[in-house]
């Protein structure tokens, strides 16, 4: 799907920076410090930093924040000026940057393509036709999962960015090294200046936006801890049950236990049970009525739960008696 975003929203800035051979480790501890200075600022969100990869050969540090004005006022801020002039030192050129305000979030982690295009006011026109071309041909390809045309931000960057996402990076070289692509690029020579970046699907989940392009907030705490009942409650009784052949001693069994079912409750119960069961619960849309939403998700819980205690009743009473 094709999308133009412009919103006074989230503001995303990607920066790229080659460093020099020998250096890494001291950039990482700088990238750092760097890092928990932002998060000192006002409307910080988050950042996350990338090592160079096979798909992407700089560090890639993302940055989020509440606004581009915020955005902007750490970009242009005398501590982080500051912090630049220190690491000075570790880099091998100058650093990239894009901007982007707004944005979805992929439905799974991605390799996301960033392209940065000059265009005069007086071609937009035809950079926009050219563009919707661009997309119809990358969407015929394997693997091709969407694309999203950002505007240039006032203040901040004059390019136009555009973010397009595959399954995987042999999809994406396949796009990349194809005749087709070399045809749309040929049609769009006088847009040839343009800047392009890989990034690797470590960053998959740092575009985390809804789908209005604005960034969808957190469940509330009572929220979390209703959710994580609802998971802990199965995951628990079944390891239980599992383990209780064993006849550990209580204090053994019970750290095992609590071992298993964070891992268990972290990569299968959260994300495929709980997650997906309370989803209009956890993040209702901005237009449902609170009091709907919350007697819903309620309702949901205590089915939930009640199908579990009569399940674990049965099965505990009729069919198997704990040891």
């Amino acid at each position: 799907m094709n999308a133009e975003r412009h919103h006074e929203a989230t503001a995303t800035a990607i920066i790229g920076q080659k460093v020099r051979p020998g250096r890494d480790r001291e950039y990482e501890t700088w990238q750092e410090e760097v890092n928990a200075a932002a998060a000192d600022y006002p409307g910080a969100l988050g950042s996350e930093v990338s090592p160079p990869t096979s798909l992407q050969p700089d560090w890639v540090t993302v940055y989020r924040f509440d606004s581009i004005a915020h955005l902007q006022t750490w970009i242009n801020s005398a501590t982080r000026q500051r912090l630049l002039d220190a690491g000075s030192e570790f880099f091998d050129g100058p650093a990239t940057q894009q901007v982007l305000s707004g944005g979805t979030r992929p439905a799974d982690p991605l390799v996301t393509v960033v392209v940065s295009h000059h265009v005069h006011p007086e071609s937009v026109d035809d950079f926009l036709a050219w563009q919707r071309h661009i997309s119809e041909a990358e969407s015929r390809f394997e693997g091709f999962r969407g694309t999203e045309l950002f505007r240039p931000v006032e203040g901040v960057q004059d390019e136009w960015t555009t973010l397009y996402r595959f399954d995987n990076a042999e999809h994406l070289d396949a796009w990349l090294t194809s005749a087709e692509r070399q045809e749309v690029l040929a049609e769009g020579e006088k847009f040839s200046d343009y800047k392009m970046r890989t990034i690797d699907n470590s960053f998959g989940s740092w575009f985390a936006f809804d789908e209005n392009g604005r960034e969808a907030p957190p469940p509330s705490v009572t929220k979390t801890a209703i959710a994580i009942w609802v998971g802990l409650y199965p995951t628990v009784v079944l390891l239980a049950l599992a383990l209780s052949p064993l006849k550990l001693p209580l204090w053994i069994g019970l750290l095992l236990g609590n071992l298993l079912s964070s891992l268990i409750m972290s990569f299968f119960t959260m994300p495929f049970y709980v997650n997906p069961l309370l989803k209009r619960w956890l993040r209702p849309a901005p237009d449902q009525p609170a009091l709907k939403t919350n007697l819903i998700g309620l309702g949901i819980v205590a089915v939930a739960n009640l199908f579990w205690v009569v399940v674990f009743y049965v099965v505990t009473t009729k069919i198997w008696t704990l040891p």
